[in-house]
Formats: structure tokens, sequence, C-alpha cells
């Protein structure tokens, strides 16, 4: 069955689509980011996350703000967050205020390796955008993606 099945809805082709693009980005971003890097996709998000937090003391995120923002399980969130704990990208400790609340924060090792990462993982992402492109049912989500202030108004 393809995206453009006349048994599917064009909801449902939608997100087929969308579905096929996402996995075709993530494969491509996280080879790359393996190869060049040692890094996971996801942690190559959580890095990112985190260094848009970062401004000197407090910038930094509660476990559950963490999980929301990567898209994981608490407990997958906790597993990812310790491997970077391990590799001293991140750390943990409690909030001053409120002892119950666990906070995460990027350190300079980790923003280093960012930024270090920050071309491999926009290059991998072009390339997969444009060779989507060239697939008829993902050509018009790869261009939003590519770029979504040209994307039209959706009505749903």
């Amino acid at each position: 069955m393809t995206a453009t099945d006349p048994a599917l809805t064009s909801l449902a082709q939608g997100w087929f689509a969308l579905s096929r693009l996402h996995d075709r980005i993530e494969s491509r971003l996280e080879q790359a980011l393996q190869t060049g890097h040692d890094l996971s996709v996801r942690e190559y998000s959580l890095l990112a996350v985190l260094s848009r937090q970062h401004r000197g003391v407090g910038g930094h995120l509660r476990m559950a703000q963490v999980a929301d923002a990567v898209v994981l399980s608490q407990s997958a969130t906790t597993r990812l967050v310790s491997r970077l704990e391990d590799r001293a990208l991140l750390t943990r400790y409690l909030c001053d205020t409120d002892r119950r609340g666990i906070y995460t924060d990027v350190t300079p090792a980790g923003l280093e390796l960012l930024e270090t990462a920050r071309p491999t993982h926009d290059s991998a992402l072009r390339d997969a955008l444009q060779e989507a492109a060239k697939d008829p049912e993902l050509a018009d989500l790869a261009r939003v993606v590519a770029d979504p202030q040209a994307a039209p108004a959706i009505p749903l």
C-alpha cells in the first residue's frame, strides 16, 4: 500500500507520508551523528533542547520537561540522561527551592560536542530532505519541512 492508495483517506495519506519522511530523516541523521560524533539522534536532540535553555546558572529543565521536549517516557528519558551524564555531557542536581525537583543541565563539554555535531546534523537533514523531495509522495512535505514559512494554510 502506498500513500496514494485510493483506499486511504487523504488524512491517512498525509499521515503515512509524514511517517515515511520522518523515518527517512531520522535514519539519515542517526547514521551521520553516530559515525561522526558517537551521538544518537535522541542524544543530539536532548543536548539541543538543553542548550536552548542554557543561560548560565539556572539554564536547566526539570526531568519532566526534558521528557516532554524529547518526546520520550520518563524512564527512557532517565536512561538517556544517565548515558549523557556518564559521558560528562549533562549534569543532574536537586532544585534549591524544591528538593523533590531534579534539574538537568548541559555541561560545557556537552555544548562543545553539540556545536561540533550541528553542521553534521544540518547537512544530513538537508541531504535527507533533498532526497525526499525527489519522491512524489514526499516532495510537498519535504518542502514544508525545509521552509515552514512557505507552507500553505492547512484546513482541518
